[in-house]
């Protein structure tokens, strides 16, 4: 076992730089160092430890079985060192600083996320943000981000989260479909319409709606058009091209605008939540909690939309 106190420690912190970054030059940029310094560190790492923590070739550096085994321990400590000293930081000054990476949907950034970063960014002038936006779940470990606004329902259960609020769906389509082919009564009657099917939701043909009176009516659909983006869905819907549920926030502009009509309106859908997720084994940093408190608290004053028209 190699003495702690002939190792030097910060070896450890360009180390775990090294492995996130995939090379010793994008990890010596990442931290503003020579790349020499970057070399000659790991190397005295790898003397203390007696053992390779990384297969260098001409073209990628990978880790070793022991250098995935040593960042898979160390990596969530640094990490917590990190935010640790950073809440000091935080406690000592009333200002944030540092940098906060959220990633989210697109929909979701523009319709709510987006101008929530811009108030919270005024206010704290000296953090760093950095919005990424993607309808694919990203991997917050690998991408470094420190907290996700997911939207829908969470299928990660190593995932820390927190529930911020929640939305309601509904079937919606554009006027001059509903002219054309009628509009439904019943779930069962959306059989008989062209289903648009969001490929991003668990089961994107299987919808259950509730009755006024409580019934249930499950129904299963079949799509000839499917989509992996909100936007997408949206604009096919408001072309006339077919059916289906988009959650309100999202449609609100399209349903206030005509360009879209609310079906079934006596029907209702489950829920989605809203959710600020952390990656797991990791401490959640002050300007993360503040920036999740900020965001709860405009999601609250946003809860309440202006009414839509049903249609025609």
């Amino acid at each position: 076992m190699p003495d702690l106190s002939s190792l030097d420690l910060n070896a450890l912190v360009l180390f775990d730089a090294v492995a996130r970054q995939g090379g010793f030059t994008a990890a010596a940029a990442h931290l503003g160092v020579t790349k020499t310094k970057v070399s000659l560190q790991i190397s005295r790492l790898e003397a203390a430890l007696g053992t390779a923590l990384f297969v260098r070739t001409t073209r990628q550096v990978r880790l070793t079985d022991a250098g995935q085994a040593l960042h898979a321990q160390c990596g969530p400590l640094l990490q917590g060192l990190h935010d640790a000293l950073e809440q000091g930081r935080t406690r000592s000054h009333a200002e944030l600083s540092g940098t906060l990476r959220v990633s989210t949907t697109v929909d979701q950034a523009v319709q709510s996320l987006a101008p929530a970063l811009a108030r919270f960014a005024a206010l704290h002038p000296r953090l760093a943000i950095e919005l990424r936006t993607s309808d694919k779940v990203t991997n917050l470990v690998g991408e470094g981000i420190d907290v996700a606004i997911r939207v829908g329902w969470l299928r990660d259960s190593a995932m820390h989260a927190a529930k911020l609020g929640e939305f309601r769906q509904c079937v919606v389509a554009a006027p001059q479909l509903v002219r054309r082919l009628g509009r439904p009564v019943q779930p069962g009657d959306l059989a008989a319409f062209e289903w648009i099917a969001l490929t991003l939701l668990p089961a994107p043909l299987t919808w259950t709606f509730t009755a006024p009176d409580a019934r249930t009516q499950t129904v299963r659909l079949k799509s000839r058009i499917r989509v992996d983006s909100p936007a997408a869905l949206r604009a096919m819907l408001c072309e006339g091209t077919g059916i289906s549920v988009l959650d309100e926030p999202g449609a609100a502009d399209d349903l206030r605008a005509g360009r879209l009509v609310r079906l079934l309106d006596d029907w209702s859908l489950p829920t989605g939540g809203i959710h600020a997720v952390y990656p797991p084994g990791r401490q959640v940093s002050g300007k993360v909690r503040a920036f999740i408190d900020f965001y709860r608290a405009h999601l609250d004053r946003a809860a309440q939309p202006a009414p839509v028209p049903s249609g025609p």
